[in-house]
């Protein structure tokens, strides 16, 4: 008898925006499909639940009372907390933008449907899974200019042996980069592999992922390590090994 898969446990998500409706809403859409649903009308009620449960993503509006979105949006992603998907009025592409340079996983324009919603989440999570288990997809570890890349612990540390924190988002980029060295991948090939293929994603939120990925990198190298092909793509441009 095949012994059957073991169960995983549900995420959980927090939900942070001061409209009582709309949390509810959320809460009671995406609770029908599993996951375990939290809410916060501001920062510190956010503090709160992290501090007592463990959050795996935070759907965070940007217009809240006290601490803005932005702000918490930034901390959030500086301390290496949970994936957050920003959902928000502020719907131009300069927000949407500046959301996900401050670390924001994806950004939804309010007002969105709770399907579209619902495959967002998905889609980080699938992210996140494919990071933490196993991407790089071949070896247990990649090397490339003194840095490593510690695929079972998600993980890379530059060559003075600092930890380097990367959002879901960055270090798909870097696996992808790292499966296919010293190649020009076009920005489609790129969204495809770091934002999954059921999810509408504008073409910049490439651009600004590899941004803050590259600058991560050039922190700790000398030289420029993703390079720009005009009219092309961009170029991991450094020799890989595994080990």
């Amino acid at each position: 008898m095949i012994p059957a898969p073991p169960v995983l446990p549900a995420r959980h998500i927090l939900v942070v925006d001061d409209d009582t409706q709309l949390r509810e809403q959320i809460a009671s859409y995406l609770g029908d499909y599993g996951y375990h649903l939290h809410a916060a009308a501001d920062a510190r009620a956010m503090e709160q639940v992290l501090s007592a449960s463990p959050i795996d993503l935070v759907i965070l509006d940007l217009m809240l009372p006290g601490e803005d979105g932005l702000s918490i949006c930034r901390r959030l992603s500086a301390e290496g907390g949970p994936a957050i998907i920003i959902l928000s009025a502020m719907g131009e592409e300069v927000d949407r933008v500046l959301g996900l340079e401050l670390g924001a996983d994806d950004y939804l324009a309010k007002p969105c449907s709770p399907r579209e919603l619902l495959a967002r989440v998905r889609a980080v999570f699938r992210r996140l899974d494919e990071v933490r288990g196993g991407a790089p997809k071949r070896g247990k570890a990649y090397q490339f200019q003194g840095f490593v890349v510690d695929a079972q612990r998600r993980q890379l540390r530059a060559p003075n042996g600092a930890a380097i924190l990367l959002t879901s988002g960055e270090y798909s980029l870097l696996s992808a980069f790292l499966e296919h060295p010293q190649r020009i991948l076009s920005r489609d090939q790129l969204l495809d592999i770091a934002r999954g293929h059921e999810v509408d994603v504008f073409d910049r939120a490439v651009d600004v992922q590899i941004s803050r990925l590259r600058r991560k990198l050039h922190a700790c190298a000398d030289e420029e390590i993703i390079k720009t092909v005009r009219g092309a793509g961009y170029m991991f441009d450094a020799k890989v090994t595994r080990g």
